[in-house]
C-alpha cells in the first residue's frame, strides 16, 4: 500500500510545489513507484512537469466523481505519474457541497489505486479550503516545507493547529512526516537563525536535508522539468535526491519498528 503524504503550508512561496515535483522525481529515480496529485488551482506542479492542457481530464473531474483517477493520469517520462490540475479547481468547493462526506472524496478515489504506488504526494493549495481538507483526510502524514526567512514560524503555527484539528475530527491517524528547510543560504544570518529555531522547537521532526537557494532549481519549472532532468549536477537536484534517500530510510525504520512491535504482541499473546 502506498503512503499518502500531503505537502502543505498555509504560507505561499515556501517551496511546496518545488518539493512536490522534485521529491517525486528523485524517488522515481531510485525505482520507487510515485504518484503526484496536483490539488492547487494554480496548477504549478502540473506546469512544472510540462503538463498544461488537461482538456477536462484533471483532478477536478475525479473529485466530482465524473471520472476515475486512473483515467486522468499522465505517466511522465520522469518516471512518476501525475494527476494534473487546472484553474477550474477554483470555486470547486461550491460544487462539492452536494456530496455527503465531501471531505472524503479524494480518499475514496485513491482507494482503488493505493496498491500501485509506494508514495503518493499531494501538492496542496496555500489556503485552508475544501481541497486542503480533502488532502489532509486522505493523507497518512504531512510534509511541511518551511522557508528559512522572516515570518516562517508564524505560518507554521497556523498549519500545525489545522493538522491538530484534523487529527481530532476527521483523520485520527494523521501524522507530521517532517519539516523541510527550504531556500536555505548558509551565508545569511537570518537563514541560520530560522534553522536554529526550527531545530530547537522540532528536534525530532526536522529533516537533516536542507534545500538550498539554487538558480537551476528555480529555472527548471519554466522548462517543464524537475531539477534532476534539467541539471542533475545542480545543488538543488542533489539536495532533493538526498531528501528522497532520507525519506526512504525513515520509512524503512518505521516499518521495521512496526514489524518488531507486531512480533512482540504476537509473542505476548502466545505466552499468555
Amino acid at each position: 500500500m502506498g503512503k499518502v503524504i500531503a505537502i502543505a503550508n498555509q504560507k505561499g512561496g515556501v517551496g511546496k510545489t518545488t518539493t512536490a515535483v522534485n521529491l517525486s522525481a528523485s524517488l522515481a529515480a531510485v525505482n520507487k513507484r510515485v504518484l503526484l496529485i496536483d490539488l492547487d488551482p494554480q496548477s504549478n506542479a502540473s506546469m512544472g512537469c510540462g503538463v498544461e492542457d488537461v482538456s477536462g481530464n484533471s483532478i477536478r473531474q475525479v473529485l466530482l466523481q465524473e471520472k476515475s483517477i486512473d483515467s486522468v493520469l499522465h505517466h511522465l517520462s520522469f518516471g512518476f505519474s501525475l494527476a494534473p490540475a487546472d484553474s477550474s479547481l477554483t470555486g470547486l468547493h461550491i460544487k462539492l457541497t452536494k456530496f455527503d462526506n465531501q471531505e472524503q472524496l479524494l480518499k475514496k478515489s485513491l482507494s482503488a489505486i493505493m496498491h500501485k504506488y509506494d508514495f503518493i504526494f499531494i501538492d496542496c493549495p496555500p489556503t485552508l479550503s475544501a481541497l486542503t481538507l480533502n488532502a489532509l483526510v486522505a493523507a497518512d502524514s504531512v510534509l511541511i516545507p518551511v522557508q528559512c526567512e522572516y515570518y516562517a514560524l508564524e505560518g507554521l503555527a497556523g498549519l500545525l493547529s489545522t493538522i491538530d484539528q484534523c487529527r481530532h475530527t476527521v483523520n485520527n491517524d494523521l501524522q507530521i512526516e517532517g519539516l523541510l528547510r527550504t531556500m536555505y543560504d548558509g551565508r545569511n544570518k537570518l537563514s541560520l537563525d530560522v534553522s536554529r529555531q526550527l531545530q530547537q522547537y522540532f528536534p525530532n521532526q526536522i529533516y537533516n536535508t536542507v534545500i538550498p537557494r539554487n538558480v537551476r532549481l528555480a529555472e527548471a519549472p519554466s522548462h517543464g522539468k524537475p531539477a534532476k532532468q534539467y541539471d542533475k549536477t545542480s545543488q538543488g537536484a542533489q539536495a532533493y535526491l538526498a531528501l528522497a534517500m532520507e525519506l526512504i530510510r525513515k520509512q524503512n525504520t518505521s516499518n521495521h519498528l512496526a514489524h518488531q512491535t507486531g512480533e512482540s504482541l504476537c509473542l505476548e499473546k502466545t505466552m499468555v
